[in-house]
């Protein structure tokens, strides 16, 4: 007879988010009033804690800071929004929109994200509720978002296994909508619907009435590209193909790339691998699953709330038997899957149904008219006459995707005619790039990353040509802080901010996004990071394998320690 598993629940006092949370009235609190007040650009703590469940975040312009306090103004308090778009999907109208909600209500620029959506920043608190209503126009909203829910759900771009993609696109979109708040507070205070006379009676099936510890991430990936980096994700699901067709997903649990400088309890995690469902079984796999992060988080300490804790704290194998219990059967064996890469394959691609898919490199994610390089312009020409659609890219890039043969030569022109491919952009190095935002908006940066990253990057890259390696694709990443908006702890070449100038220097990930990177030199400068990374790239140029990359390279040549499992990232090199 099999013992029965009994799991502990987390004790202790409750956080402040959760006495907010279970003050808020289904995630209403006083948002609606506070979005009134014309007395200041901001809002409470207490609303802002809610409004992320919104899908936006107050932030102020840490630029200004200083010069406001000087003349005894407030700080320069503004609103980031993101959009909700599983699988990262927007049609040409909706483009349309997002590009002019930028310039009427944002900063003139659009963001593409790693979890493959869209943020504005800039938006102040007196437009927030037009643009909402305008981005509902074209049936877009930014409901969960971000907060303690399961947040945009990721899925392989895979531009060229079209068939496969739509199908598995539409699961993302289902996992989406099943998974979202049933709450109607989000339409009661942006889109005026009638209120809820007596929200005794809302009902949260999935969520209750304090949703989750931490926020919660799903991905979708489709072997062998990895862009969606499926094991840094709360539940990373693999798709298994089988005679062309998809059969199912592998299940991994427990993901999460977000720690804290100087707490070793905290740690990046590598989601692991729990078993394959067949695909119809799916939806409901990942609700059972979210419930038992719901039901056993821990809601006392957020820095130890995420649900790769959960498992560490309880058990791999004690959280897999409590999910079985719930879904009332067993999980089948894993199935075989390869993965080559977590980057992004650009230029033109044709799908197996004969239509096209441009992949276009966009630095960092930002789209605006850059000096010399117009890009906002161009893509706005493409979406004027594009039939398809836009899909965007766990690694903050764009694809023109779902062209039709005869309209690839229009695209193609525009494309010629603003030279989108002929930016000194398109270098290995900088192709394989994802920065998070970070300064100036950011309230976590510690050191800056998008405004940064592209000028290291330009450092670098003599080092390469002169050691015959400008070609050579090496993922490199740059987090402003330790939160891992970027996912740098899985870079061959990663830096996590740690203060103003000043990053930690992190190395050893995989290429094909299995593993941690490493710790190499903590608190390091510009001049130092140039001065560590030289002789390693020498190194790797003269004894490097037949098609080895530099992540398992530093790995083989002595310089860091593989890292599989978080519980070992802040562990010290060994002297064996």
């Amino acid at each position: 007879m099999t013992k029965k598993i009994v799991l502990p629940p987390q004790e202790g006092k409750p956080s402040d988010v959760e006495e907010v949370k279970k003050a808020s009235n289904y995630l209403r609190g006083t948002l609606a009033e506070s979005f009134q007040d014309e007395l200041s650009a901001a809002i409470p703590d207490w609303d802002n804690k809610l409004l992320k469940f919104h899908g936006s975040y107050m932030q102020d312009d840490r630029d200004e800071r200083v010069e406001r306090e000087r003349k005894k103004l407030e700080p320069a308090y503004q609103f980031m929004v993101r959009l909700r778009l599983p699988a990262g999907v927007a049609k040409p109208a909706q483009w349309i929109k997002l590009d002019e909600l930028a310039d009427r209500y944002g900063n003139g620029s659009l963001r593409i994200t790693t979890r493959q959506t869209i943020q504005f920043h800039g938006i102040l608190k007196w437009n927030m509720k037009k643009y909402m209503k305008e981005l509902n126009s074209v049936l877009i909203d930014t409901i969960a978002a971000c907060g303690d829910v399961n947040r945009n759900v990721m899925c392989n771009a895979n531009p060229y296994q079209s068939k496969l993609h739509k199908e598995v696109s539409d699961y993302a979109t289902k996992i989406s909508q099943h998974l979202l708040p049933r709450t109607n507070a989000y339409y009661e205070i942006w889109l005026d619907h009638e209120k809820v006379v007596d929200t005794q009676e809302e009902q949260e099936p999935i969520y209750g009435a304090l949703y989750l510890p931490r926020k919660f991430k799903i991905g979708i990936a489709v072997p062998p590209a990895n862009d969606v980096d499926v094991f840094s994700q709360d539940i990373g699901l693999i798709a298994i193909i089988e005679n062309d067709e998809l059969v199912g997903f592998n299940v991994a649990i427990g993901g999460g790339m977000g720690m804290t400088h100087g707490d070793t309890r905290t740690y990046p995690q590598l989601a692991r691998l729990v078993g394959f469902v067949p695909k119809d079984k799916i939806v409901d796999v990942c609700e059972k699953i979210m419930t038992v992060q719901r039901d056993y988080g821990n809601r006392s300490d957020r820095k130890q709330a995420r649900f790769k804790y959960t498992i560490d704290r309880l058990g791999l194998e004690n959280v897999k038997k409590e999910i079985e219990k719930r879904l009332g059967y067993e999980f089948e064996e894993v199935r075989d899957f390869h993965f080559e890469h977590t980057g992004d394959r650009y230029g033109w691609v044709k799908g197996d149904d004969g239509k096209y898919h441009f992949t276009l490199f966009i630095q960092n994610g930002r789209i605006r008219d850059f000096e010399g390089y117009p890009l906002k312009t161009a893509l706005r020409e493409i979406a004027q006459i594009h039939k398809g659609e836009f899909r965007f890219t766990g690694n903050q890039n764009l694809i023109i995707a779902n062209v039709s043969p005869r309209a690839k030569k229009s695209i193609q022109q525009i494309i010629d005619k603003y030279q989108l491919t002929e930016s000194e952009n398109y270098s290995a190095l900088r192709r394989n790039s994802i920065a998070c935002v970070a300064l100036p908006t950011c309230g976590l940066a510690m050191a800056e990353s998008e405004r940064y990253l592209p000028t290291l990057i330009q450092k670098i890259e003599p080092m390469l040509k002169e050691f015959g390696l400008y070609d050579q694709d090496i993922v490199i990443r740059m987090s402003g802080c330790p939160n891992g908006c970027s996912r740098a702890a899985m870079a061959e070449i990663g830096f996590i901010g740690k203060g103003p100038g000043k990053y930690n220097l992190h190395l050893g990930g995989s290429f094909e996004g299995t593993r941690l990177s490493k710790m190499y030199k903590e608190n390091i400068g510009e001049e130092e990071i140039l001065a560590t990374l030289r002789p390693i790239f020498a190194h790797y140029a003269k004894e490097r394998l037949e098609g080895e990359h530099f992540g398992d390279f530093v790995i083989r040549a002595g310089y860091i320690e593989a890292v599989t499992d978080g519980r070992d990232f802040h562990k010290q090199k060994s002297n064996v």
